[in-house]
């Protein structure tokens, strides 16, 4: 006997199982059948590729027995089956990154984290809702030997050898006392029909059955009897024409799938038939995957060849900036056994892809146009991811950008088509600022030229929008243009000589904080604005570092101050002869200027004195 302890986060997921106040714990038994569903399919893979598994021949079935008395719920397949390597690996440490990023979100309040679990299925782990000891017979295809996993939930699970006719697993449930509704025949049918009906392998459920006995015509007798009977459909959803599934067919479908308990916002059921036949249903989840932004994200597609399982998480199926669909591609033209490694280099895989992309765009486009509410739910989730595919998707660009929805100076939620039809008869590009605060940028100095003329500004406040917007260059033949690179053909620069003294005497005060001190041209109401100078080459560096997502440790870039010599603060100071007050209110100027332009102050104890030193004087 082997004991050993729960890795820690399987600890606090756990505990969390213990003490749920989740109130639809029926997905426990949706986990455990979808996980049986999964050792099955892994299983007809190797069949078909693995020499070592071809001599194994076997049908493919899930059992579901009730124990009343000993108040025991056992799920059992004839799948691949674990060997005690395989238990410590997949029931006592966390090797998936959704389910990492479901622990990096518990907060610790058992009424909030139990709300995390219907957003995110937490596999066999569920168990534990229902169960105050959980026990798993299982023996591996082509081994041996078989061994038995046990646990309480309280820290601990010991793993002994043990005995077992066949390959596959058997988990035992020791159902607690205020769980024991699901000891009943009725509720598992229930259950199982609610959420495993599209399960594309046999469920069966032993039930209690009276049978008379025929052989005796004297004496017919009625007794009890144990009969296993099909509870499910088993007939693999997607390949099902669309009429015959219901709505209710197709969220369910993708509960299973996406292991979630929220239903999915819309699903996109597609089969082509022709040069290519395949099948795909895609489905669009309501709230994004926890694990979205994570590097070793999870892909939710499985791939399929003629209905036989082949992977998931594959994540070439479809471009990163897709990564939140969930479902199923099922390809005929591809042959059983092909590799992982042929796969992402596969042209029919590919022209599948090319197609699936498109079609998704197509009725996210659709969805824009006839649901706007639903759309801005879309949007609101995934409307930074779908950004990054103006970087890495040339050819769906355009479809991209039609997409898209901006804040801007004159309304929020606008699209650029909408932008297009609002812009003044001289204005002849689409304009847009950078930055990270929407209300500093909504009020940035440079902005004041374009309000005076009355031309509309996207303001781009996402960390997305400063690597993708600069590689776009136009939107439907329009230029998009930066407004820091915006020189209108009515502005000058003032080369008036009485403003070259003031120039100096600035230049004198900052010193090395600045690249340059000039007169601006844009300014019209505010004294001073930050331009950067993109000959530097440090500004070079930062925008090819932030467009490969290095956003930390960006090179220090120094900033040339435009001034607006007409400005009453700059014009005090130019005729002023106090020193320290010119001094103090200079360095005000500029610090301002660095706020506007989203800049961190370094030293804000000097910024203080500095600021209660110019009040006192106006007092």
């Amino acid at each position: 006997m082997a004991k050993h302890q729960f890795q820690t986060e399987i600890k606090q997921l756990l505990d969390l199982m213990i003490h749920s106040l989740y109130s639809n714990k029926d997905i426990f038994l949706r986990e455990l059948i979808s996980n049986a569903s999964d050792a099955i399919d892994k299983l007809k893979l190797l069949t078909i590729r693995d020499d070592k598994y071809r001599d194994i021949e076997f049908q493919p079935r899930i059992e579901i027995r009730i124990d009343k008395e000993s108040k025991k719920l056992v799920i059992s397949d004839n799948g691949i089956g674990m060997n005690d390597e395989d238990l410590v690996e997949n029931l006592g440490t966390i090797a998936k990154s959704g389910t990492k990023a479901f622990i990096e979100q518990l907060s610790g309040d058992n009424k909030k984290d139990s709300q995390l679990i219907g957003q995110f299925g937490v596999g066999f782990y569920s168990s534990f809702m229902v169960a105050e000891k959980v026990e798993v017979l299982t023996k591996k295809a082509g081994e041996d030997r078989a061994f038995k996993w046990i646990s309480s939930g309280d820290g601990e699970y010991e793993i002994i050898e043990s005995v077992k006719e066949g390959h596959g697993t058997e988990i035992t449930l020791f159902v607690r006392p205020e769980a024991e509704q699901y000891l009943s025949e009725l509720t598992i049918e229930d259950i199982v029909k609610k959420y495993s009906n599209h399960i594309s392998f046999p469920i069966f459920l032993e039930k209690e059955v009276y049978e008379t006995d025929e052989t005796d015509e004297e004496k017919k007798e009625t007794k009890k009897v144990k009969k296993f009977e099909q509870i499910n459909k088993a007939s693999a959803l997607w390949t099902r024409n669309k009429s015959e599934i219901s709505d209710e067919e197709y969220r369910e479908f993708y509960k299973g799938i996406a292991h979630s308990s929220e239903e999915p916002l819309f699903w996109i059921h597609t089969r082509v038939e022709g040069t290519l036949d395949y099948t795909t249903l895609f489905y669009i989840p309501k709230k994004a995957p926890i694990d979205l932004y994570r590097a070793d994200w999870e892909s939710g597609l499985k791939l399929y060849i003629n209905r036989v399982f082949i992977s998931d998480g594959e994540k070439e199926l479809l471009p990163t900036y897709l990564r939140f669909v969930r479902g199923i591609i099922d390809s005929s033209d591809l042959p059983l056994n092909v590799s992982r490694e042929i796969l992402q280099n596969n042209r029919i895989l590919e022209k599948i892809k090319t197609s699936s992309v498109k079609k998704i765009l197509s009725e996210l486009a659709k969805l824009a146009k006839k649901d706007s509410e639903k759309y801005q739910i879309f949007y609101k989730e995934f409307g930074n991811t779908i950004k990054e595919g103006l970087y890495n998707d040339y050819a769906n660009r355009d479809k991209i950008l039609d997409l898209l929805r901006f804040k801007s100076l004159e309304k929020d939620d606008i699209s650029l088509k909408e932008y297009k039809e609002g812009m003044k008869e001289e204005q002849k590009e689409i304009y847009y600022i950078l930055g990270e605060d929407e209300n500093l940028l909504k009020n940035s100095p440079i902005l004041e030229k374009f309000k005076a003329k009355g031309f509309n500004v996207l303001i781009l406040d996402q960390e997305v929008d400063a690597i993708v917007f600069p590689m776009v260059p136009e939107y439907d033949k329009t230029p998009l243009k930066n407004v820091i690179d915006v020189k209108f053909d009515d502005e000058e620069v003032e080369e008036k000589e009485e403003y070259q003294e003031l120039l100096e005497k600035l230049k004198n005060i900052y010193g090395d904080e600045v690249k340059e001190v000039r007169i601006s041209t844009s300014l019209t109401d505010s004294p001073a604005c930050i331009v950067p100078d993109k000959d530097d080459q440090n500004f070079a560096m930062a925008q090819i570092m932030k467009q490969m997502g290095q956003l930390d440790n960006l090179p220090e870039i120094k900033p040339i101050l435009e001034i607006n010599p007409k400005h009453q603060l700059l014009e005090k100071i130019a005729k002023s002869e106090d020193s320290e007050l010119v001094e103090d209110v200079a360095k005000l100027i500029l610090d301002e200027a660095k706020l506007f332009n989203g800049d961190e102050i370094k030293n804000s104890v000097e910024f203080i004195q500095r600021m209660n030193r110019v009040i006192l004087k106006a007092l």
